[in-house]
């Protein structure tokens, strides 16, 4: 795959609107999980939260729109920016451009190897917490007055999904409607990818890991190395 363009313009844009592109997702995140989780909303509380989602929501199109203008290769641009096109169009997506915007804050730059794996870690850390709580939401939204639903809290709902997610699957909770089932192999699907992607994360690591104790100690003896192999 190719690597995306090199734009000052475009960076110095993303540079300036990493914070509040953060602030704006973490808002979107308090409000979206207030919609749900609040059964009894006063009409003025109903309202504040419409506009707070829709404002943000405003946020992030043109965020996007003026990205995608600044850049010279817009199909480039679209490829590589998945989660940025997809908050566009569905509110689950949204919580996660505060993933996509924790690499533009400049703390969590640089290349070497200990930024990289900073980086990494706190990326996917992030993720699962944010998979999980998303689709326990959504869930939880979907089935609490399904008829014939037994995942009836939220609480059974974050159950549910981390059951699910491990693959242990114990059959307790279950969703009923299309919805609910749907994000059910999402879900699936989604741990099935996090869980081979930690694996060989970990494999890959051990293994440059030892590559690296080898190489140091046949630096520092040499004879034994040469010993080693006759």
């Amino acid at each position: 795959m190719a690597k995306e363009e090199v734009n000052p313009r475009r960076d110095r844009w993303e540079r300036a609107t990493a914070w509040p592109g953060v602030a704006a997702s973490v808002l979107f995140l308090i409000a979206y999980s207030w919609n749900i989780l609040e059964e009894h909303k006063s009409r003025a509380l109903t309202v504040t939260l419409i506009v707070i989602l829709v404002v943000v929501w405003l946020f992030f199109l043109s965020d996007f729109v003026i990205r995608l203008m600044l850049s010279k290769d817009k199909g480039s641009f679209v490829r590589h920016n998945p989660v940025d096109l997809l908050s566009v169009f569905l509110p689950m997506a949204r919580p996660f451009r505060l993933l996509t915007s924790l690499h533009r804050i400049p703390a969590l730059g640089g290349d070497s190897g200990s930024h990289l794996r900073r980086r990494v870690i706190i990326t996917a850390a992030s993720f699962i917490v944010m998979f999980i709580y998303v689709i326990s939401l959504a869930v939880f939204q979907a089935e609490r007055y399904a008829k014939g639903a037994n995942i009836r809290s939220f609480g059974d709902s974050v159950w549910w999904a981390c059951v699910t997610m491990s693959t242990v699957g114990y059959g307790d909770y279950y969703p009923v409607t299309i919805q609910g089932r749907v994000l059910a192999v999402v879900l699936m699907i989604g741990g099935i990818v996090i869980v081979g992607t930690a694996s060989a994360t970990i494999v890959s690591y051990l293994t440059d890991r030892t590559q690296r104790l080898r190489a140091e100690r046949e630096r520092d003896h040499p004879h034994d190395s040469g010993h080693d192999r006759g």
